[in-house]
Formats: C-alpha cells, structure tokens, sequence
C-alpha cells in the first residue's frame, strides 16, 4: 500500500514526521472534500446523499461532472472497508440507468451547455477511504468499470492528504447515447494516421506531427500512473485531476498543450507560453504552451515537470 509521510521542520532544522490519523465521524471527511471538490479532484459538484430510487436502494454520498464532462459517483469511508467496491459497481448500474435524471440534475447546477456536453463513455467511480486490501486492489484491475481508489489521512494542522492508490481505466461504453456517437463522428475533421505505440491506445493523430507528439507522449507519461484519456476535442493526461491537455493544430504544424500551472509563476514568452484565464479553450488548464519542434519540447520540459509535480 503507498504510504504518505509528513515532516515539519523544528528550530534547529531537526525534522518530525506529522502522524497521520483518520476522522471520527465519515461526514467530516465528505463534507470538506464536496468543500474543495473541484480544486482537490477536478470535479465541480451536483448533489450530496442523491437517493437511488427503490430498485437500487441506496443514497449516494456525493455526484458530480468531472473537469472532462464525466459523470462521476464518490463514496467515502472513514476506514478500511470491503465493500466499497460492490458498492461503487451498484452506484455505476443505477447511473447507467438514469441517464436522462442525471442530465437535468447537471442541468439545474450547472446550466444547459454543461448538460449537452456530458461524456458517458466512461462514467467513473472514486472512493476514498483510509486505506484498501490487496483484494480491492486485484479487483479494481478485472472490473470493466473505471474505479479510483484514493486513500486519504488528516495530519496536525488540519491538513487533509489525498492519494490515489490505483485506479483502472475501465472500457468504453458500448450503450453511450447515440448524441455522444453523433459528437465523436462530427470531432473527427483533420487527416490523422494511427499511432499504436502511444499510451492513449492507437490514438488519432495528424501525420505531420506524429513524432513531435511520440515524443510529447513520452515526457507526459513519464510521472509514474498518468491515465491518457482519449476525449472528443483533446487528450487529457490525468493522476487524481487533469494536469495537462493536448490539442493538434496540424494547419500550424503545432501541438497546443495546456498544463495545469498558475501562469504568474511563469515567464511568460510570445507564442510560446500564454496566460489562459478567462479565454475559452478546449481542454483543461491556464498554461497554453505551443510546441512546433522538438527544440519546444525541450524547453517546456521544465514547465511540464512542474506541472506533475504540483499536482
């Protein structure tokens, strides 16, 4: 099991590992993460203890949309439980089912061009919890849905740490609405050629920036567990949240990359780097930066270590 440790320095320069605990109470635990939900885990939140109906039987801790237009069940435990898994495997069937509820629910929290925009290809599941068995984590790997197991542990301070511990991709879903089919045939608008040896499996490409975006592939894939997802409009390459976003721009020879960094801890160089907040773009992050040559890659490597590092 990955194991977390904090130290804080002491006068003298002598450091005290923190001691990490769990919480008394589940909620306490709940409601702090639907508090920070979208900085914590890139996910904006719906709805706290959503009721099943009668057939599933249950009440949901917490729904929401994650930053990629995912519909994404969370359930919490204050310590180490076994069945979460099947609980998290029930939540996802109820999901699939209500299709229609969850759209207006993310309709009346988030608005119209929210609703149009959910993704049900992959509906995924996070628990949290203090901690998961070996068998949890074999059996996250064999189940066909997308399931996070993170584990989290309160420190003095009121420090909260959260940590994925595994995850599994899960497989598309071959009942996703025929809009969805209609938007991923429509998406498809630039000549590409395969490239099988990327992680994003056999991703699409254009072939005029197939080795500049192998070689991309390689330094966003080198920070441990990076899930490459393969979206409508760009590749995400996630731990617990989105840390950068990959769009090709084949009419200027150029791959767009935006990093999840804070743009004013960053010197900023024309048509280079920019500062994307408050413009809309597709994908996720603040930080665009272009990249027409290996020479850019190069040079944004420090940029994108930063960004997995942070995150």
């Amino acid at each position: 099991m990955a194991e977390l440790m904090l130290f804080r320095r002491e006068a003298g320069g002598r450091d005290v590992e923190l001691p990490g605990s769990t919480v008394a109470l589940e909620v306490e635990l709940q409601r702090r993460v639907e508090a920070g939900l979208d900085a914590m885990l890139g996910i904006r939140f719906l709805a706290t203890e959503y009721p099943t109906g009668p057939w599933h039987r249950g009440r949901i801790d917490t729904l929401g949309l994650d930053e990629n237009g995912t519909p994404v069940v969370i359930e919490f435990k204050k310590g180490y439980d076994s069945g979460v898994l099947s609980q998290a495997v029930s939540y996802l069937s109820w999901l699939e089912s209500a299709h229609h509820e969850f759209e207006a629910l993310v309709r009346g929290v988030l608005g119209a061009e929210a609703a149009e925009s959910v993704d049900w290809r992959r509906p995924r599941m996070v628990c949290i919890a203090a901690g998961f068995s070996y068998h949890d984590r074999v059996a996250v790997q064999r189940l066909p849905e997308r399931i996070d197991l993170v584990r989290y542990r309160v420190f003095d301070g009121d420090l909260l740490s959260l940590l994925l511990v595994d995850s599994s991709p899960g497989s598309a879903n071959a009942a996703s609405s025929r809009r969805n089919r209609e938007r991923d045939t429509a998406a498809v608008s630039v000549p590409s050629v395969p490239v099988p040896s990327t992680p994003s499996g056999a991703g699409l490409v254009p072939a005029c920036l197939r080795d500049l975006y192998s070689e991309l592939d390689d330094a966003l894939t080198a920070w441990g567990e990076v899930e490459v997802a393969l979206l409508r409009h760009y590749i995400a390459y996630r731990l617990l949240v989105n840390v950068a976003s990959v769009i090709f721009r084949p009419k200027h020879a150029a791959i767009l990359v935006y990093l999840r960094l804070d743009p004013d801890t960053v010197a900023l160089e024309q048509g280079f780097t920019r500062d994307m907040r408050g413009i809309g773009h597709l994908g996720t992050g603040d930080l665009e930066v272009r990249l027409a040559s290996a020479a850019d890659l190069e040079k944004a490597a420090p940029l994108i270590r930063r960004a997995f590092e942070a995150a």
